[in-house]
Formats: structure tokens, C-alpha cells, sequence
């Protein structure tokens, strides 16, 4: 599977809150450098590039301290927490990455939350909320955004921010809930940050979830190299097809794409802060 053409440029640069540059994914290789090469030649001026390991949240957190063009999220995943196996292990993992969310390009604890689609049995799934409770914590404590991942858990990750208090900036990487899951996101003043699934026509609820949204609470990313934009599904996604899926949010929203992505730019600053200076 190669990487889809360059879409259109955007007129208005924006970024792409959420990537994963460390996922080799089908049959052609693009380094980093390649890659936010493409996205810039497109108008995706930034990136947030995410851990999810503690091998990956450490290199995630490198990039990013060399590269003007990065921003880092680190965590654990919600499956990785139960394979550390014991609480002791895992707090052990905890503890270093609360050190990496000490850099100052570390803007984002992600991503964590929970996710019921792959994680079972009562032990895994203890050790995978209290992963989610400390990833709160860390994020808290450093006053920088929490990125979710909430899989066939919706219930239980809003319960979780309302008992523990949710950080002052949530994201609800990949958004995959309907408008019920969206008014509470409205309620609360947490984010949405819509992926490239949102093209595909069975996916109704979130472009209904996405057109009753407050505009100044919608992302846009990639979750690259997965949840690649129609009409490329099933080839490997990047940050440089972000226009792509920019333009069909504000055909959603019934508003212009430049206008979309002045939206989105201003809405991933007040998320992240600057990449710049």
C-alpha cells in the first residue's frame, strides 16, 4: 500500500493535533523530515506527535525538542497499562513519564483514557484505570492538555474526569461518540478533534456530533498512519492529508474551509500554545 497524492493546499495553515510519525505503515517508507516536508507544502504548519509507550513517549518528547515543527504528547496507552502486569511496574512507568511531561515541547499527557474494546478481565482493566487516573494527575500538575482515547468507554471516561476533576484542557483524540457524548464535551469545555473517519458515510454521528459543537472547541488530526480520509481509505494516512479532511468539516459546519482553518488554528494554540518562539 503507497501513501496517497498531495491533496490541495489549504490557503489558511493549520496543523495536526494528533500523529503518530514512530508507525511504519504499508509498503513505502517516508522518514519524519519527509513527511512534515509534505505536510508543509500543504499548509500543515505543525504537528503533535504522540507516544504511547514509554519507548515511544521518550522519542516523541526528542523530536520535539530539536524540531520547531513538533509538539509532544506522552503516556501510556490505555492497552499498554495492563501489560506492565503488576501496580508496582507500572507506577514505575508512570514515574518517568511524568519526568518527560516536565519539558517545556511536551505539551500534552496522550494518549490515555480508556478503552473496553480491547482490554478485558478485571485485573487488566483495574490497572488500566488506575493508568488513566495518574495520566489525569500528571496532566494537572504540568497544566497542560490530557488527550483522550476512549474506546466503548464513553460512560466511564466521563465519570472518571467528573470524580477525579478533569484538567483545564481535555481532548477527545479521534472523537467517536454521538451528540450526547458532544453536549457533555459542550457542557464541560472539553475539545473534539475529528479524524479523517469523519469522511466515511457511515459515520453519521460525527458529523452530527461535529455540526452542534461550539467552534472554538473542535480540533482537527490525522491519528496517522491510521484513519486515512475517503476516497484513500485503506492506504496509509499522514499529516499532509489534513486538508482533506479540513474541507469536509466545513462542509459539515456549512462555513468556507479557509474559515474552518483559521478556526482550527486558533482553537490547537489555545490547546498546545505556540510551536514557535
Amino acid at each position: 500500500m503507497s501513501y496517497p497524492p498531495l491533496p490541495e493546499p489549504l490557503e489558511v495553515a493549520t496543523y495536526d493535533n494528533h500523529t503518530h510519525f514512530d508507525i511504519a505503515y504499508g509498503d513505502e517508507a517516508i522518514s519524519t523530515e519527509e513527511q512534515l516536508a509534505r505536510a508543509a507544502s500543504v499548509g500543515i504548519k505543525g504537528v503533535v506527535q504522540v507516544g504511547v509507550t514509554l519507548e515511544t513517549s521518550k522519542w516523541s518528547a526528542a523530536l520535539a525538542a530539536k524540531d520547531p515543527r513538533v509538539l509532544a504528547a506522552v503516556a501510556l496507552h490505555p492497552n499498554e497499562a495492563p501489560e506492565y502486569g503488576s501496580l508496582e511496574k507500572l507506577n514505575e512507568a508512570i514515574s518517568e513519564i511524568a519526568e518527560l511531561a516536565t519539558q517545556p515541547r511536551v505539551r500534552a499527557i496522550g494518549e490515555t483514557g480508556l478503552d473496553f474494546f480491547r482490554t478485558e478481565g478485571e485485573d487488566s482493566l483495574k490497572l488500566q484505570q488506575h493508568s488513566f487516573e495518574e495520566h489525569i494527575r500528571i496532566a494537572k500538575e504540568n497544566d497542560i492538555a490530557l488527550m483522550i482515547h476512549d474506546r466503548e468507554a464513553h460512560d466511564q471516561v466521563v465519570a472518571t474526569l467528573k470524580r477525579v476533576g478533569a484538567p483545564s484542557k481535555v481532548v477527545f483524540h479521534c472523537y467517536s461518540g454521538d451528540v450526547d457524548l458532544a453536549q457533555i464535551c459542550i457542557d464541560n469545555g472539553w475539545y473534539m478533534s475529528f479524524a479523517g473517519n469523519i469522511t466515511i458515510k457511515r459515520n453519521q454521528h460525527l458529523r452530527d456530533s461535529l455540526a452542534i459543537a461550539r467552534k472554538e472547541l473542535i480540533l482537527v488530526e490525522t491519528d496517522a498512519p491510521f484513519l486515512t480520509p475517503e476516497p484513500f481509505r485503506g492506504r496509509p494516512n499522514a499529516s499532509y492529508l489534513v486538508p482533506i479532511t479540513v474541507r469536509k468539516m466545513a462542509e459539515v459546519r456549512g462555513v468556507e474551509a479557509n474559515e474552518m482553518a483559521a478556526q482550527l488554528t486558533s482553537n490547537t494554540e489555545a490547546v498546545y500554545g505556540v510551536w514557535h518562539g
